[in-house]
């Protein structure tokens, strides 16, 4: 009988071995990832919102920036770019997750400790190609508008509208932004659908989590492309009332994701033992203001 693919130890991608071990999974398993999300997210949702809060602020601004500099047709690519950037910003909800599902504290300052990961190196590299894709993306979606419309801005939101609603040329920009907007989304998600929970997890390097996510979506086709859909929709759905929605939609994502990777990823049979944490012992005034910044304490 053959092995079961979960169950082997090593596997290979383009020639190289990973002990990072691939699970099949089916979308009860997304549905259930994305209860475990919204659990997290009513268990600590003052500190997700803080966390979060910058995304319907800056959506806000970029609102009022499109309008004030008469750059319109970037508004809609700078919402949609959220998606390819999102993987990277959730790095404290995984940490809050993480925290959660070992039955530790999980408080705002927490998410903090990601800063002092081993792999945050790793991490970092990979934000970084995560914010050039966001870069080449926004420039694709002002180079297909000035193909489309010419160099001629938009006066005014109405006209701006009318032009992309109610023409043919409108039509094909809808048509074609959104179908090479796709294949950003698709190429984010094959890199780093597991990457950054499995480099704060297992700190593991930047080229070992994309081949990891890489495979993940590889032998979970459909499964991934549901999660992209779903994740999708509700960005679009967080988004419609000025991205404040994006306060509850994008930690429940985060959070979610973070359970995903848990059901995606088979877990380290040998975790690494944590650092023994001193107790934090009695507060005195000589330590103020010291004391108003607890994760100061954690040395």
């Amino acid at each position: 009988m053959a092995t079961p693919y979960f169950a082997r130890p090593k596997l290979q991608l383009f020639g190289v071995s990973t002990a990072y071990v691939v699970r099949k999974i089916r979308r009860a398993d997304l549905r259930d990832a994305l209860r475990l999300g919204w659990e997290d997210f009513k268990a600590i949702p003052t500190h997700a919102v803080v966390l979060c809060v910058i995304y319907p602020v800056l959506g806000l601004v970029l609102f009022r920036l499109v309008v004030g500099y008469s750059v319109l047709p970037l508004l809609f690519p700078l919402a949609a770019g959220f998606t390819l950037i999102g993987p990277f910003a959730a790095l404290g909800l995984y940490e809050l997750s993480r925290r959660r599902e070992r039955g530790e504290e999980a408080a705002a300052w927490h998410a903090m400790r990601v800063l002092r990961a081993p792999s945050f190196g790793a991490i970092l590299e990979l934000g970084a190609v995560l914010l050039v894709l966001f870069g080449v993306w926004i420039a694709s979606a002002d180079a297909i508008y000035i193909a489309t419309f010419g160099n001629t801005p938009a006066a005014n939101i109405p006209d701006f509208a009318r032009r992309v609603l109610t023409t043919p040329e409108g039509w094909s920009l809808i048509i074609v932004g959104c179908g090479v907007g796709c294949l950003f989304a698709v190429v984010a998600l094959c890199i780093s659908v597991v990457a950054f929970p499995l480099m704060l997890d297992r700190h593991a390097s930047a080229i070992d989590a994309i081949r990891t996510s890489l495979r993940a979506v590889m032998e979970n086709p459909v499964a991934m492309a549901v999660w992209g859909l779903i994740v999708a929709v509700l960005l679009v759905i967080g988004s419609l009332p000025l991205f404040v929605g994006l306060a509850v939609v994008l930690p429940v994502l985060g959070h979610a994701t973070w359970h995903l990777y848990r059901k995606v990823v088979e877990p380290d049979p040998n975790p690494p033992e944590e650092e023994p944490r001193p107790p934090i012992g009695h507060r005195y005034a000589a330590d103020f203001p010291a004391s108003l910044f607890p994760w100061s304490r954690e040395r």
